[in-house]
């Protein structure tokens, strides 16, 4: 089942002089986006922290491919996917409502910490909602990794390497 937007409204606030976006605010709406994910599937903020569990940013990208401005509705879609049992990368895009312009894309990735402040696994219910494979599907036709060149895991980038045809590098000196 799709998960379905979150809808952010521009405030004065939110805003510079020119009435746009600070560029900070795109990642406050991420968080939004964020937090509603994982309330849809079933697991808070407030019910993470209750069984011990933390999940602290440890990456954090955004492109800005259009100004938001002061009272735009924007539509924040997020997605989810584990990259181990331990991290987990929410990819984001966020659209003006009224005209469906992509106003930005990114990404945050999440080490998940016990109350010992050390790495632990993610609850089974939380990582096999994130291992099913729409969740790993572009955002709404874009193609986020390829926009920002960002392989995206350890893993991915092997796998790139590995595909390269022989002979590449030495071509390329």
């Amino acid at each position: 089942m799709p998960v379905p937007a979150s809808r952010v409204r521009v405030r004065y606030a939110d805003t510079d002089q020119m009435g746009v976006t600070y560029h900070a605010n795109y990642l406050v709406w991420f968080e939004v986006g964020r937090t509603d994910w994982l309330r849809h599937h079933g697991w808070t903020y407030r019910d993470m922290e209750q069984e011990g569990i933390q999940l602290p940013v440890i990456e954090a990208f955004c492109r800005y491919l259009a100004p938001a401005r002061y009272d735009d509705e924007l539509d924040v879609h997020t997605r989810a996917r584990l990259l181990t049992a331990v991290r987990v990368r929410f990819d984001y895009e966020l659209r003006v409502s009224a005209s469906g312009t992509l106003s930005a894309t990114g990404h945050t990735v999440h080490a998940a910490l016990g109350a010992s402040g050390k790495p632990c696994r993610l609850p089974d219910r939380i990582r096999l909602v994130m291992q099913r494979p729409h969740h790993e599907a572009p955002l709404m036709g874009t193609r986020l990794e390829a926009r920002t060149g960002d392989p995206a895991t350890p893993q991915a980038l092997q796998k790139r390497t590995l595909a390269r045809p022989p002979g590449r590098d030495e071509r390329l000196q």
